[in-house]
């Protein structure tokens, strides 16, 4: 089985992880405050308490990860720093996988707070680094309103870098 980094993604990763649980994979989910801790464990994940606001947070949730995913789509923020979540830290995180078990990635590339550009920088970013370290990219651009599109659209990527079939809906 292989573990499973959430970066962001809210109620909506917490969704993820509890089919990705369910489907016998380690997930771990980092949260901004202890206070996210027990909905993440209700989910049967791992709480890891890191944000990407400071990424040396987010080092040591790298450890043992097979595939990460950055789904901060739906991140609020002054355009200052959601322009920074999708670009430089966005960047520095996928350098600091590079020397990792990290074997796929996952972006999010919709949502409601962020600009299209930015989203869309972002995305040839993802590219462009995954391409460069061969690290297997996703991009996950359904619409995080839809709920029931987003989870599939989000389990088909990580199928997809897992090599395994789809999941049944």
């Amino acid at each position: 089985m292989a573990r499973i980094l959430i970066v962001g993604g809210g109620c909506r990763g917490l969704l993820l992880a509890g089919q990705m649980v369910g489907d016998g994979h380690p997930v771990r989910i980092t949260t901004r405050s202890p206070a996210g801790r027990d909905a993440i464990e209700a989910r049967g994940a791992e709480c890891y308490l890191g944000t990407p606001d400071r990424l040396a947070t987010l080092r040591a949730a790298l450890e043992n990860v097979t595939i990460a995913c950055w789904l901060l789509g739906g991140a609020r923020g002054s355009k200052e720093q959601l322009v920074a979540l999708h670009s430089s830290r966005l960047s520095h995180f996928l350098g600091q996988a590079i020397d990792t078990t990290v074997r796929g990635f996952v972006y999010e590339a919709a949502g409601p707070g962020v600009p299209r550009e930015v989203l869309a920088a972002g995305e040839r970013t993802v590219r462009e680094l995954g391409a460069r370290n061969a690290i297997p990219v996703a991009i996950l651009s359904e619409d995080p309103a839809d709920t029931g599109a987003w989870l599939t659209g989000a389990r088909g990527a990580l199928d997809a870098l897992l090599g395994s079939p789809p999941a049944a809906a």
